[in-house]
């Protein structure tokens, strides 16, 4: 790539991404004129303004090298997008074949239910994976019905899964808009700022208990961080396929987060004891000693339940509010609190 990119204006390059611009103007404002070829231009920065950067002029056109491959990868993901992602059968714990061939396609929501232990987290594990029969189970997962790319599975700028799991604790010694604003950097977009603040107010609209832009990753509590991280995958992450592991919990809103992930057309798989949570989907998958042993589609008389479960649901959220606001509940809930 070096030698077409010599060849190219600094405003060509400019043209490119934002991000380009911003690195070349950083390193030599003065001279970085649009109609000037970037060889030219590191020809001639000098000795002085490379130390100030700590550069030498074949890490500037490294540095430019990766930003626009970066720049190029991004553009491929949004013109080769994700269509369906197909799962098919491997084995049970005892070695039997287990029938399956399910296929998933954008805005779909798929929750997985079973017993402890039976098989729900390596299911997710077979799909974060992209596994090719190389994984304990045997299945194999397949990126619009073909076999995914060695890119697809290893490469870590090309990431189709984004998975949210149970304990999600952050160490990095950073602010909420510090972590988001790295984040959209590396993404690239063109409005970070508004990105950021876009994300924020996600994130406190399916939280109980809101925060700001300043508070410290660490300070977060497990509903506040979950929200975050699902805002954040939902705005921000370019991953197509969304795996949430229990997340009823967390004390976040699950319609809304739903809601959310499946407006931005990503695939959702959630692993759920709550059947609140299990009615959201238009199918479940049972596991059973480690195979899918059934697949039920959400009727209508399972949602005229789920109807039932929501307004109780949201009783006790008004209770869960009140007891944070040091208020008491001293009346009497008889069953008339219940119904909807």
């Amino acid at each position: 790539m070096s030698a077409r990119l010599l060849s190219l204006t600094l405003g060509e390059l400019a043209g490119w991404h934002p991000a380009i611009a911003q690195f070349i103007g950083a390193t030599d404002p003065t001279e970085a004129k649009p109609g000037r070829r970037l060889e030219a231009w590191l020809a001639g920065l000098d000795e002085a303004r490379l130390s100030g950067v700590g550069l030498d002029r074949a890490q500037v056109l490294a540095h430019i090298e990766a930003l626009a491959g970066q720049v190029e990868a991004l553009k491929r993901e949004a013109e080769a997008p994700l269509r369906s992602l197909t799962i098919l059968g491997g084995r049970d714990k005892d070695g039997r074949p287990e029938t399956l061939d399910l296929v998933l396609e954008c805005g779909d929501v798929l929750c997985i239910v079973g017993p402890t232990g039976s098989g729900k987290s390596r299911l997710l594990a077979d799909i974060e994976c992209l596994a090719q029969g190389d994984t304990p189970s045997g299945r194999r997962v397949l990126v619009n019905g073909v076999p995914a790319e060695a890119g697809w599975r290893f490469g870590s700028n090309r990431k189709l899964i984004a998975q949210l799991s149970q304990n999600m604790n952050f160490v990095v010694d950073l602010s909420v808009g510090e972590f988001l604003a790295m984040h959209a950097d590396c993404r690239m977009v063109d409005s970070p700022g508004s990105v950021v603040a876009d994300v924020i107010a996600c994130a406190n609209d399916l939280a109980g208990e809101r925060f700001s832009a300043d508070v410290s990753l660490t300070q977060l509590s497990g509903g506040q961080t979950r929200a975050l991280m699902i805002a954040d995958t939902a705005l921000l992450s370019a991953s197509p396929v969304v795996l949430i592991d229990e997340i009823e919990n967390a004390g976040i809103d699950r319609q809304k987060s739903l809601d959310l992930l499946i407006a931005r057309e990503k695939i959702v798989l959630v692993s759920t004891h709550d059947p609140i949570l299990a009615l959201m989907g238009s199918r479940r998958i049972v596991i059973r000693n480690g195979a899918v042993a059934d697949i039920i589609a959400t009727g209508a008389a399972e949602q005229a339940n789920l109807r039932v479960l929501e307004g109780i649901d949201r009783r006790l959220m008004d209770l869960r509010h009140r007891l944070r606001s040091g208020q008491r509940i001293d009346e009497p809930l008889g069953a008339e609190t219940w119904m909807p």
